[in-house]
């Protein structure tokens, strides 16, 4: 099931709006932040029409940034675009989760982040290694051991939370802090939902343990991509992502305008094959259950 959401202060109560494609909305923004996982790709192929969707964009001068909960940096996430078909030179730039997290171990500016030790236990796949490679991390082996958790997400993707119940607990009555590199619960790939480390996560906070999360919805990385944007005005971008707990919540947090991709993370709930239009009463129904209530909504990022 898609992860729970929580409730935000007055949602629109009209019906919902449900677009086809961005070619009648895309004239009123000047910047797009745009989710990956859900959005452009199922981690496994980019979704039909996601790719002319951004060659539009890119035609209209419109500026875009690629924002994603991958707990990876930046250059990792560009090679998997580039992988799926999606080119370097149809897009911005990428923020991700990973990438921040990255530059947080490294300046230790921020003072929690600076109160952090050197002796890092590594809980996710090799595959996220590069949150952590390049800094000047002890990467230990045993929580014994460690001065905090970098959580990633689970060593596979057939992962449940139960299975890393010992080793929560184990961290929990050690008291050890917790850095999210990825605050999703779930994600979809290939059509399936996976296991993500926000799920593991809140587990840990359910045991008293402490996590500092970093990516969508928290603010950090939105003013990031305002930045690497070059807009400062919040109506002036629309964010358009697939999960109302990250992608909606996050960005109507800071003003901006979203659209919801119901062909992605909750197509299951909404009875909808991912390219198919929900129905406004099921839609509105999980606005409700909610609390949130995007501009609009859509099937697939299309034009």
């Amino acid at each position: 099931m898609p992860p729970t959401v929580p409730h935000a202060a007055n949602p629109r109560n009209s019906a919902p709006r449900i677009l086809s494609g961005l070619a009648g909305t895309a004239g009123g923004y000047d910047g797009f932040i745009l989710d990956l996982w859900g959005v452009i790709h199922d981690g496994e192929a980019a979704y039909p029409g996601a790719v002319h969707c951004l060659d539009e964009l890119k035609a209209q001068g419109k500026r875009t940034v690629l924002l994603s909960n991958a707990p990876r940096r930046t250059d990792v996430v560009i090679r998997q675009l580039d992988r799926l078909g999606v080119a370097r030179a149809l897009y911005g730039n990428v923020v991700s989760s990973g990438e921040e997290v990255h530059r947080e171990l490294v300046a230790r500016q921020d003072p929690w982040f600076a109160s952090l030790g050197r002796k890092c236990f590594h809980l996710g796949a090799a595959r996220d290694d590069s949150v952590w490679q390049g800094t000047d991390l002890d990467m230990v082996r045993e929580l014994s051991q460690a001065d905090f958790i970098l959580n990633t997400g689970p060593w596979d993707d057939a992962a449940t939370v139960a299975q890393y119940e010992h080793l929560l607990a184990e961290a929990a009555r050690r008291s050890l802090p917790m850095v999210c590199a990825n605050p999703d619960r779930v994600v979809v790939r290939g059509g399936r939902l996976v296991l993500c480390a926000g799920a593991l996560g809140s587990r840990y906070q359910e045991l008293s343990g402490f996590v500092r999360y970093v990516g969508k919805p928290h603010s950090q990385v939105y003013r990031r991509c305002f930045e690497v944007l070059g807009i400062s005005a919040a109506k002036r971008i629309l964010a358009i992502g697939d999960s109302l707990v990250t992608d909606v919540a996050g960005a109507a947090a800071l003003g901006m305008d979203t659209i919801f991709v119901t062909g992605g993370l909750y197509a299951a709930e909404l009875g909808v094959a991912p390219e198919t239009p929900p129905e406004p009463a099921r839609l509105a129904a999980l606005y409700a259950q909610a609390g949130v209530a995007p501009m609009a909504a859509m099937p697939l990022f299309a034009w």
